[in-house]
């Protein structure tokens, strides 16, 4: 509003002027008329008063040359005035130079201009914005700027007014200076903490004399406020740039930290949660966005005194400390996995602490089932079961081959021993027995005082070759017998009689709560004992359906089994196993 007012003062002004002008003419011009008429009737003018109207006339010329210069001057002002506020402003580099770029034009009124900016890293002079310029002319790239000059100025930190280019001395004459006819040349430094960081420039082809000691003082005291701009704006583009990079690295950090599997949270000094992650939701139960800000005990009601005495263990002793947890929570029992470690501000002073929690309660399942398994599971095998969660344990029917092994003399040679020296000699036979099971990828479902049942393509060992794989155990049951009978007393040795049936079973868990233990019920268990009854020591007697399934590997005789006793009556034939045939020997070799 000001600037309006003063425009309009100045427009009245120069209008006033100019009448004054216009009034002094006519009365000049008025008494040259009347003059000698004046004379002649004896009247004469003031002495000088045509010169002195003359000179008023010429005094109003002045005022009001005057009156522009200043009008101009005071724009120049104003408008350098005006650029102190590019200083404070926070925009992109590219925006201040073009503001700085049309206020170079506006106080000089050059014809032409254009800025260089020192490169940051490499201190190379960049062409980076210009007013004036064809589009032939920008594209020409280099040729259209004085390079000479701005180095000079650039080298020197002094501001270069030339009036006339082509006529003086002091400048190189350039391609572009001559090329183009330069006639008034105005080059100032930008400076920024007494460095030079670039060369506001600008010329004109048409009018020598152009810029003068005023333009001069305006411009360089304008291009020590441009180049705090740019710098400002510089500074503006690298913080805006670092705090682009931090929020990219606090995605990516809140991206990790969602992602780790354990559950993470970090308290204060008072125990108040400060952030978790997701895991640390699944794990204690509590939503993260009620858990931050609330105290821990709050969010981790159940767990044991133990926990929070092992938090201030670890501010007391600034050091890492890992424990197990564990506690029932909803009537289960929960096994977590803890690492606490202190949380260290920029002083090194921060009672603050950093919770890292495993869940390990699904786990602690598992090994719990595996421990199950491996009662009755051969080790090997245990080790071939990809995941006990996976592993379906519910009653099944199916094909299987059972096999059942009875020490022969157990009742006689009972009679005469001390029990536990019976038990150990018993245990080295079933113990044999065992090995022989397991080195053929059977399971030992029962040990039934001297006897010993076990089952092949349960679910737990899946096999093809079932049948096989019993026959074979039951052969090297016999050989580890026999073996026994080498560094035994003659009065210990004792003989195993072998039954052996491939038919069908109910399998799965069964007992009570306490209590519990994988078993096979139904014919194939059943008619196993039965044929074993059938067996002399150091025999093996097998059903015509295992027979079917191996009787290419084995060497047997059949077995009339006709008059059975009640509830086998359907059972007339079983065969002897009398060895198993070389294939079938070289095949356990190659197994083995």
């Amino acid at each position: 509003m000001n600037q309006e007012v003063s425009i309009g003062g100045f427009s009245a002004i120069q209008t006033q002027l100019k009448g004054l002008k216009q009034r002094a003419d006519e009365v000049k011009t008025l008494l040259e008329q009347q003059q000698e008429l004046l004379r002649r009737r004896g009247i004469n003018l003031p002495e000088h008063a045509i010169d002195r109207l003359w000179i008023l006339r010429s005094s109003i010329d002045k005022l009001s040359v005057g009156m522009v210069d200043t009008h101009m001057q005071l724009q120049q002002l104003r408008r350098l005035a005006e650029t102190t506020a590019l200083i404070n402003s926070a925009q992109e580099t590219d925006l201040v130079l073009n503001e700085v770029m049309e206020t170079v034009i506006q106080l000089t009124q050059a014809e032409r201009g254009y800025i260089v900016l020192k490169n940051r890293e490499s201190g190379e002079l960049e062409f980076k914005v210009a007013r004036g310029l064809s589009a032939e002319e920008t594209a020409a790239g280099g040729r259209i700027v004085s390079w000479s000059v701005i180095n000079s100025v650039v080298e020197s930190g002094e501001p270069l007014l030339t009036v006339n280019a082509g006529a003086d001395d002091n400048i190189d004459k350039s391609e572009s200076i001559v090329g183009f006819a330069l006639l008034s040349i105005l080059a100032v430094p930008l400076k920024a903490r007494d460095e030079v960081i670039g060369v506001a420039y600008c010329d004109n082809r048409v009018m020598a004399g152009l810029f003068k000691e005023n333009e001069l003082d305006l411009l360089t005291s304008f291009g020590q406020q441009a180049a705090v701009a740019i710098e400002n704006a510089r500074l503006f583009e690298d913080i805006r740039a670092q705090m682009a990079l931090i929020e990219e690295m606090q995605v990516r950090l809140s991206n990790i930290f969602a992602s780790i599997g354990s559950g993470v949270i970090t308290i204060n000094g008072e125990n108040c949660v400060i952030v978790c992650n997701e895991a640390a939701e699944e794990i204690t139960g509590t939503r993260n966005d009620d858990a931050v800000g609330c105290a821990l005990r709050q969010v981790l009601p159940q767990v044991t005194v133990d926990f929070y005495d092992n938090i201030e263990r670890v501010r007391l002793e600034k050091a890492q400390h890992i424990w197990a947890e564990r506690f029932e929570r909803q009537g289960q029992q929960k096994y977590w996995q803890v690492v606490a470690s202190p949380l260290r501000g920029d002083d090194g002073v921060n009672d603050g602490v950093a919770l890292v929690i495993d869940d390990l309660t699904e786990r602690k399942e598992q090994e719990e089932q595996r421990r199950l398994l491996g009662t009755f599971v051969p080790e090997a095998l245990l080790h071939n079961i990809g995941s006990i969660s996976d592993l379906d344990m519910s009653p099944a029917e199916r094909t299987i081959t059972a096999m059942f092994a009875d020490v022969r003399g157990f009742t006689a040679f009972s009679e005469y021993l001390q029990p536990e020296d019976l038990m150990r000699i018993v245990n080295r036979y079933l113990g044999a027995a065992s090995d022989a099971i397991n080195a053929h990828d059977g399971i030992v479902d029962q040990y039934l005082g001297d006897a010993i049942k076990a089952l092949w393509n349960t679910q737990l060992n899946h096999q093809e070759d079932h049948a096989l794989r019993a026959v074979r155990a039951a052969q090297a049951i016999l050989e580890e017998a026999r073996s026994l009978h080498r560094v035994v007393e003659a009065s210990h040795q004792l003989h195993f009689g072998i039954g052996i049936h491939t038919g069908q079973s109910v399998l799965g868990m069964v007992g009570g709560a306490n209590r519990i233990e994988f078993a096979a019920l139904g014919e194939a268990a059943d008619v196993s004992k039965f044929l074993q009854e059938y067996a002399e020591p150091g025999e093996i007697v097998i059903s015509a359906s295992t027979y079917a399934k191996v009787k290419a590997h084995i060497d047997a005789e059949s077995i009339d089994l006709e008059g059975a006793k009640p509830g086998y009556e359907d059972i007339t034939r079983a065969y002897r196993v009398r060895s198993l045939s070389l294939a079938s020997n070289g095949n356990r070799q190659n197994r083995t």
